[in-house]
């Protein structure tokens, strides 16, 4: 089995670049074999578990154009290039669900989809809410939902909820908490 890795990288071209994302195709060589990996490169994003109370967590419903339906997550956002993920997660918030937090807490980081994207996605905790109001972008539209873990997790396992970070998120929420 050969081994590629970027310092097989013997040719790098860039496809497109965009406001959301880049794309790059690198041309690896490894023991005269030659191969190409197609990359997506992204800033990151943010995905914040927002609870109003200890058994209770806000989600939300927004249409996805990438596939055409209407999703259930939690409140996340995508990293602006040279921004910091905290101030990120703050403000994906306040946009999407209305709620600023007093209190925050790193619970993981973890790849999207790391067989051909980089991107990497913080999830906070975040509690000690109070409503100060939306603030969406101009082609952003959410419901939010304000439920129980259980329901929550129950949404997860009747496939209503579909989305792997959210799913990620609502899992270690409700993992025993150890001291």
């Amino acid at each position: 089995m050969t081994l590629f890795t970027r310092d097989h990288c013997i040719d790098t071209e860039r496809v497109h670049e965009g406001g959301i994302i880049n794309l790059r195709i690198d041309r690896l060589i490894n023991e005269g074999i030659e191969v190409e990996r197609e990359v997506v490169e992204h800033n990151g994003g943010v995905v914040i578990a927002a609870q109003p109370a200890e058994d209770r967590i806000l989600l939300i419903k927004q249409y996805r154009y990438s596939i055409d339906e209407e999703l259930i997550e939690l409140p996340a956002g995508r990293i602006e290039k040279g921004e910091d993920p905290f101030p990120a997660a703050r403000r994906e918030l306040t946009e999407e669900t209305g709620f600023e937090a007093k209190e925050w807490k790193d619970l993981s980081k973890m790849f999207s989809a790391p067989g051909f994207c980089n991107e990497i996605l913080y999830l906070y905790g975040a509690s000690d809410l109070t409503f100060v109001g939306k603030n969406l972008d101009i082609d952003e539209h959410t419901d939010v939902m304000d439920i129980s873990l259980k329901e929550a997790w129950q949404l997860v396992l009747d496939g209503k909820i579909r989305d792997a970070k959210t799913i990620a998120g609502v899992a270690l929420l409700l993992l025993p908490k150890s001291d």
